[in-house]
C-alpha cells in the first residue's frame, strides 16, 4: 500500500500518524522536552543552545545567517544574541564589509558553555540513534534533506 495518500491532508484517507510533518514536529518537541532540563541545569535555554551549536561550527557569523540556520525569525534572533551578549556568551561587532551586518562570535564563556551543552546533550543523542546502523542514519539524513529541499520549490 502507498501510505503517501494517507499522509496527504487533502484526501479522505488522511491519517495524522502518516503525516510526516506531524511526526517530525512530534519528534522535535519530544527531543526539546528531553534536552531542555539538561540545558537549564547549565544555565542555557534551547535558543541559546542552537546559537552556540551553530557558532561552534563556524564563527563569526552574521545574525541573519544564524537566524536562517536556526530557523528562527531575524527579529527574534536579534533579541536572542543581544541577551547572549549581555550574558557574555557572544560578542557582537559590525561586519568589516558591511556595517549594517552584525557579526556574532563566541566568547571564552560561550565556548565553555558550548562544551558543557555538548556534554549535556550527547547522552540524549546517543539514546536517539540507538538501533540505527550507520546506513540507516545516513539514509535518515538524506531523506530529511530531500524533504527539506522539496519545500524550497
Amino acid at each position: 500500500m502507498d501510505h503517501r495518500t494517507q499522509g496527504d491532508p487533502g484526501t479522505t484517507a488522511f491519517q495524522v500518524e502518516r503525516y510526516p510533518f506531524f511526526l517530525i514536529n512530534r519528534l522535535a518537541s519530544r527531543y526539546n522536552a528531553t534536552i531542555e532540563p539538561r540545558l537549564r541545569a547549565i544555565g542555557l535555554d534551547i535558543p541559546n543552545w542552537r546559537v552556540l551549536m551553530i557558532l561552534g561550527e563556524q564563527a563569526p557569523r552574521g545574525v541573519r545567517d544564524i537566524a536562517e540556520a536556526a530557523v528562527i525569525p531575524l527579529s527574534t534572533m536579534t533579541r536572542i544574541v543581544q541577551r547572549m551578549a549581555a550574558a557574555d556568551l557572544v560578542t557582537l561587532t559590525p561586519s568589516a564589509e558591511d556595517a549594517r551586518v552584525t557579526m556574532v562570535a563566541l566568547t571564552a564563556t560561550g565556548e565553555s558553555k558550548l562544551a558543557e551543552a555538548r556534554m549535556a546533550t550527547s547522552p540524549v543523542y546517543q539514546q536517539v540513534i540507538t538501533g540505527l546502523s550507520a546506513r540507516d542514519f545516513d539514509r535518515l539524513l538524506s531523506l530529511l534533506d530531500r524533504v527539506y529541499r522539496n519545500l524550497e520549490g
